[in-house]
């Protein structure tokens, strides 16, 4: 019975910190647009890819200093 005087005000503060975490991240936007985002992600690498290889073929390596 007393680990309960302990436990309750533990599980208390438990829910109201991840309400508060949950408030938070909703009105920061964490949640908009969420479709978007993953469909951004799967085209921005195929796209991505491609104009990075070029770069690498075009620049030169580095020259290598003298000891």
């Amino acid at each position: 019975m007393e680990s309960l005087y302990l436990l309750i005000p533990l599980s208390v503060l438990l829910v109201l910190g991840i309400g508060t975490l949950l408030a938070w991240s909703v009105m920061s936007g964490q949640f908009d647009d969420i479709e978007d985002e993953g469909q951004r992600i799967l085209h921005d690498e195929a796209a991505g890819q491609g104009s990075v290889a070029q770069d690498k073929a075009s620049t030169p390596p580095p020259a290598r200093a003298a000891d």
